[in-house]
């Protein structure tokens, strides 16, 4: 079993160094070439040395990307997921996909090197194969729920402080500017897409359709009342303070709503713990020494 393993991280390697001699023998011809002939050190050495490592990285997920067939509707809702995610860069979907090739990879060569692929070979890898192809959509799905619950919770403070900012007298694009500024730190989440939805009125995008784009964006049913709201209030030449107000008001009382039910949820979710854990304990306690006091006094019976 050893040897296999051995001889199966030697040809892993040997494969995975002639995929980036293959993919990146044009960097390695500049390197060699700066070898040869040095030339004069710039400043940022370490930033630069992050910079090109980073590159490289996308670019071997790009090249992993080629072995997973993909549509262009299929594109578009990664994409679309990883919005919602937070994750914008160019990069990122090559390296979902890079990382739906390598972490099976990795899992398989574990099961290899661990011995728990000798006991069930088939069951094993192909479990490692499934466990490995969906885990990052699992954890891409983990990461847009909990973004989503942040945007979720900090909409009522967004709401607040854009009244604040209305009734001083600020219009309604300058006070998304001002409250995304105000809570970048305090919530994050929804202070980055206002601020995306500020670049987009500045870029020129009306302000109905960049609001539009910050509900498709976060995909949170909450927002889209909001957008909903905002463009009503501004088609009927209602007051928007007012109508923000309202909103905020509505949204806290649905927040003590929620926590109100999952109060009263809370009785019936003991009924299993109480069952299976509690109870048991309770009657081992309780009818345990009675159980022992019969026992021996039977045993005393039946012995004479």
């Amino acid at each position: 079993m050893g040897f296999a393993a051995i001889t199966f991280l030697v040809i892993f390697l040997l494969i995975a160094s002639g995929g980036l001699l293959l993919f990146y023998r044009e960097a390695m011809m500049k390197r060699l070439s700066d070898v040869v002939t040095p030339r004069v050190k710039r400043s940022g050495g370490l930033k630069t040395a992050i910079q090109q490592t980073g590159s490289t990285i996308g670019g071997a997920m790009g090249q992993l990307e080629r072995f997973l067939p993909k549509s262009q509707a299929e594109a578009s809702v990664i994409q679309q997921r990883l919005t919602r995610a937070g994750l914008r860069s160019e990069s990122a979907p090559k390296i979902l996909y890079g990382a739906k090739v390598l972490v099976p990879l990795v899992l398989c060569t574990l099961a290899m090197v661990s011995g728990a692929g000798s006991y069930s070979p088939f069951i094993v890898y192909a479990l490692a194969l499934g466990l490995g192809f969906i885990g990052p959509d699992f954890w891409l799905g983990r990461k847009i729920s909990r973004r989503q619950a942040q945007i979720r919770r900090g909409l009522p403070d967004v709401l607040d402080l854009l009244v604040i900012c209305i009734e001083a007298g600020l219009s309604l694009d300058h006070a998304t500017a001002r409250t995304a500024e105000e809570l970048e730190r305090v919530q994050p989440a929804i202070s980055d897409e206002l601020s995306i939805t500020v670049l987009e009125q500045r870029a020129g995008i009306a302000r109905a359709d960049a609001w539009r784009h910050l509900a498709e964006r976060t995909g949170v049913e909450s927002v889209r009342n909001l957008v909903t709201i905002l463009i009503q209030s501004e088609k009927f030449g209602t007051s928007v303070a007012k109508t923000l107000r309202t909103h905020s008001d509505t949204l806290r009382t649905q927040r003590r709503q929620k926590v109100e039910e999952l109060a009263a949820k809370t009785t019936v979710k003991l009924v299993f713990p109480l069952v299976f854990f509690i109870f048991p304990s309770l009657f081992l306690v309780t009818l345990g020494p009675a159980g022992i006091v019969m026992a021996e006094s039977f045993q005393k019976y039946f012995s004479h």
